[in-house]
């Protein structure tokens, strides 16, 4: 089977009703990014830090995969699918696509606050004095700003042996898309699924649409 990898980006949940992080008027303008979304936030207010994410995991509860997750998942009868993601939603899992490496973390998870061990969460809070078995307070299993992105060399193995690459959700003028395009081998074919005028490379195959219109497009394409 070819391999085929799919990275994808929070333009992939926005149909699915998840804001992305430039949204206007979306979760990132009510709370401020070094606010919420650093480890020093959590270490000066851990109480606000982890009732933010416990939004965003009821807003993942809540969202349902929409038809482009769906349409990737049956990929995997055909292809030897892996999904690199930035996002930390677990919508490409529920819609059945089973290989998911996870740049950013998993909502769906907890973390010890000491070592990189983690835990699912019943329900779809963590609370403040919530301990690892270890006894070390949980925080939010996601990577926050100035963290180091921990599968971030797996994800360049991957696409560099990929045969077919698809970026989706995420545009080429943001990184780490930007630069893990360039790392595929010559012969891989490419493609961008995104609904704006971007520019190219003249040997990547823009799909001019949005997420779900634009994977059944390219399912016509590479089968």
């Amino acid at each position: 089977m070819k391999k085929l990898i799919i990275f994808s980006g929070a333009g992939i949940s926005a149909e699915s009703g998840l804001s992305t992080f430039r949204d206007n008027g979306g979760l990132w303008d009510q709370y401020p990014i070094e606010e919420v979304a650093t480890y020093d936030a959590w270490l000066k207010n851990p109480k606000k830090v982890t009732e933010f994410y416990n939004l965003r995991r009821k807003n993942c509860i809540e969202a349902k995969p929409n038809d482009a997750h769906i349409k990737i998942a049956s990929l995997e009868k055909n292809f030897n699918v892996t999904i690199v993601t930035q996002n930390i939603d677990d919508l490409h899992e529920r819609a059945g696509s089973t290989k998911i490496v996870h740049l950013h973390g998993e909502i769906m998870k907890s973390r010890s606050s000491v070592s990189d061990k983690t835990y699912p969460i019943n329900g779809s809070k963590i609370n403040e004095n919530d301990l690892c078995p270890e006894g070390h307070q949980l925080r939010p299993h996601v990577v926050w700003f100035g963290e180091n992105v921990p599968h971030m060399d797996l994800a360049m193995k991957l696409i560099a042996d990929a045969d077919v690459f698809v970026i989706i959700g995420t545009s080429l003028q943001v990184y780490p898309a930007a630069g893990l395009i360039h790392a595929t081998k010559r012969e891989c074919l490419r493609y961008i699924i995104d609904p704006s005028d971007i520019t190219v490379p003249s040997d990547v195959i823009h799909i001019k649409k949005r997420g779900s219109e634009g994977v059944k497009e390219l399912m016509n394409l590479i089968k």
